[in-house]
């Protein structure tokens, strides 16, 4: 079986104060690899090291979080050509906030995790239990005010030949699931996309002028937003892929990047309507599942989303609209909902492109008999 690097990460929060004078220092070295690759119009981690390491030297800190700082700052950079290029109207990056990144010299000890400079912050219990298999290692961690991010990762062996496949549909308000067992399921999602109204009409009646309160009012009501929408999220995607892994199922679902430039000004749709579209947390969805399945070695595949919906998935045939979300087949009379027809059909173009089997259903190749090469004629002739 083939090995992959899995990454998982783990939150919690921490009062140590004496990491705060470093997360300064961290903060003020990234502005200044930033300044220095827009002055000398650099992006990559190398070019931008050597520049940087000479005008680093002012700063008392261990040369491993000056290399951390450079790596965030070439994130960073990269991140701000990437938009110039698509035409963004972007600011020049500043990092405002204190914030320590490193991956070098971690250890988890006696309930501490160590870090290098001799210092050590302390986990909860929920963090201590999750660290503990001998399988992971952490990988890097991320130190802001009051949480500390710990991103860990093991190598998993991937699923090489699967028994069977599940197709999603990703909608506004469910997720429907069918395999090729012939289970149907759908997941309902209505309360995400009632938080978000709810969320938005809040916002939309705060009237004060003061911008620095309505920004911390905006992202009092977007953390809430969001901690609510994942957890949703979050129940749903174990499900999918907790049935993956008992089954032993790959999972296909559909490419549909670029769906936002459907939902823009000037298309002709309704204000309230492009704003529940826009709002919509479907790659959240597939990266949770990504990440999930990842971690268990299940294969994800992404097959063309043109024409899921519209065609039968019985016969091919174009399907024509009825009430309450149902389709109709002119030609093989088949009613279906649309989402289970659109999750058919991913199953099916999955399937298409994804060996699934088990080993002994392979075709027995067919023995032929031996040729005599004095009896073939070539041309007419007898060789």
């Amino acid at each position: 079986m083939r090995m992959q690097k899995a990454i998982k990460a783990v939150k919690c929060r921490h009062d140590n104060t004496a990491l705060l004078p470093l997360m300064e220092t961290f903060r003020q070295i990234v502005n200044d690899c930033i300044r220095i690759g827009l002055e000398q119009n650099v992006t990559s981690l190398k070019s931008l090291s050597i520049l940087c390491y000479p005008q680093l030297k002012k700063y008392v800190i261990d040369s491993r979080y000056k290399l951390c700082a450079i790596s965030r700052a070439s994130g960073i950079l990269r991140n701000y050509r990437k938009l110039k290029r698509k035409g963004r109207n972007v600011r020049i990056p500043y990092c405002t906030k204190p914030v320590l990144t490193t991956c070098y010299g971690l250890k988890v000890k006696d309930g501490y995790l160590h870090m290098p400079s001799k210092l050590k912050v302390q986990l909860n219990k929920y963090t201590l239990q999750v660290l503990s298999d001998p399988v992971l290692e952490v990988h890097s961690v991320t130190i802001t005010n009051t949480t500390l991010s710990i991103s860990f990762a093991k190598k998993v062996e991937q699923i090489e030949r699967c028994t069977g496949m599940l197709g999603l549909d990703r909608n506004l308000d469910n997720v429907t699931m069918v395999d090729s067992d012939g289970n149907e399921i759908q997941y309902d999602m209505k309360k995400a996309t009632e938080y978000k109204a709810r969320c938005k009409q809040v916002k939309s009646k705060f009237v004060r002028n003061d911008v620095r309160i309505r920004r911390l009012i905006f992202r009092k009501y977007g953390e809430l937003e969001r901690n609510r929408v994942h957890w949703i999220i979050h129940n749903v995607t174990k499900k999918i892929v907790n049935h993956a892994k008992a089954n032993k199922m790959a999972i296909a679902m559909e490419n549909i990047k670029g769906i936002r430039k459907l939902y823009r000004k000037g298309n002709y749709q309704g204000n309230n309507y492009r704003g529940r579209m826009n709002s919509w947390s479907y790659y959240e969805l597939q990266r949770q599942i990504e990440y999930k399945a990842t971690w268990e070695g299940i294969p994800v595949i992404y097959v063309n989303a043109r024409g899921t919906s519209a065609k039968c998935s019985r016969c091919g045939d174009k399907m024509f609209t009825k009430e309450n979300r149902m389709l109709e087949c002119a030609s093989c009379k088949l009613c279906i909902d649309r989402d289970i027809n659109a999750a058919r059909n991913i199953l099916a173009r999955g399937l298409r492109f994804k060996p699934v089997g088990l080993e002994g259903e392979a075709m027995v190749a067919v023995q032929r008999c031996p040729v005599d090469s004095s009896q073939v004629k070539l041309g007419g002739h007898s060789r």
